[in-house]
């Protein structure tokens, strides 16, 4: 029997590694413990009825001894977990995105530039992957045991999280958050791919990229009349070039026009207003599923011709902790 899961990531191996080092620190000192309570016992038992114990009036070098070792072994365990976590809260820019919405009880995963999957996703060997996920309902989970990933999906705000798989594979995929009375049978795979395998699968279907759907979208929901063709402007602001720029809102203050940004744009127009435009757009919550929202921001990314995230850049070898714990801060 395997003492862990299969590790088909690299992610899962920096995880594992540091698993292995707390516990074998906790083993060490369990049996270190458990060692000298049994010596002691042993050595320092009572040998008669009127036996007085010598008083112990304590060790100062002693006391800072059993204080500090603990406390640096501590220490190194809180700068590796803080070093992973920093690594793996920020995808690479150059990582290839894949959107994620879940529904009781269901994941379905769309791909740019390919396929819609349902329960089912495929990922190329060795290419940083970033899942963008939302719920249509509940909270779920998305849950890869093999990659060491798991990020909570909740409705009405996009989480991330990414990998790079290193083992080619079909791997199991499920929903970790109880969210309703299907939620056991919530779940799928993930299949690994080669490269030039992933290629072929990926141009072999599909009913076009999401920017070409979400363009679609974008004329018969009327955009064009107000945000111009091709998001020139007009009566509202232009889409060219919007995705990552800095935004000025009225009453004062800036957003980066990020993924969380765009979702409430469309859906909540009203609570962050660009400073010179007035507040004219529609609401179109409850008009659109998340897919479809999703739809248009892949447009809207499109015309600024990039598909990184703006609010999350891989760390560089160099940047000490305090400085990403501030720009980590500073992301939605």
């Amino acid at each position: 029997m395997k003492f862990l899961p299969e590790t088909a990531s690299e992610w899962a191996r920096q995880n594992d590694l540091l698993h292995l080092y707390i516990e074998g620190w906790n083993l060490f000192f369990t049996v270190l413990i458990f060692l000298a309570v049994f010596v002691f016992a042993i050595r320092y038992r009572r040998r008669a009825p009127d036996e007085r114990p010598r008083p112990i009036l304590g060790s100062l070098p002693l006391e800072i001894t059993w204080t500090l070792i603990p406390l640096l072994i501590a220490l190194s365990m809180f700068a590796w977990a803080a070093k992973l976590y920093f690594d793996y809260a920020t995808p690479p820019r150059d990582a290839m995105e894949v959107y994620v919405t879940g529904k009781q009880w269901m994941f379905y995963t769309q791909h740019p530039d390919g396929p819609r999957e349902i329960n089912e996703l495929h990922v190329p060997l060795g290419k940083a992957v970033k899942l963008t996920m939302t719920s249509e309902d509940v909270i779920h989970s998305f849950y890869v045991p093999a990659f060491r990933i798991k990020r909570d999906v909740i409705p009405g705000r996009y989480t991330t999280q990414w990998f790079v798989a290193t083992k080619p594979g079909k791997y199991r995929l499920f929903c970790a958050e109880y969210c309703g009375t299907q939620h056991s049978a919530m779940g799928g795979w993930v299949y690994v791919m080669d490269p030039a395998e992933y290629e072929r699968w990926l141009s072999g279907g599909g009913e076009g990229t999401m920017t070409a759907q979400g363009e679609k979208l974008f004329n018969v929901l009327g955009c064009v009349g107000c945000h111009g063709q091709g998001g020139t402007g007009g009566r509202c602001p232009p889409l060219i070039n919007l995705y990552g720029a800095q935004v000025e809102l009225r009453g004062g203050g800036t957003v980066v026009a990020d993924e969380t940004y765009l979702r409430e744009s469309i859906l909540a127009p009203g609570v962050k207003v660009v400073v010179g435009y007035p507040n004219i757009m529609p609401s179109f919550q409850g008009q659109l599923s998340e897919a479809q929202v999703l739809q248009l921001v892949a447009y809207i990314k499109g015309l600024s011709g990039t598909t990184a995230s703006p609010a999350r850049q891989a760390p560089q070898p160099g940047v000490d902790l305090k400085s990403r714990f501030k720009n980590l801060r500073q992301s939605p």
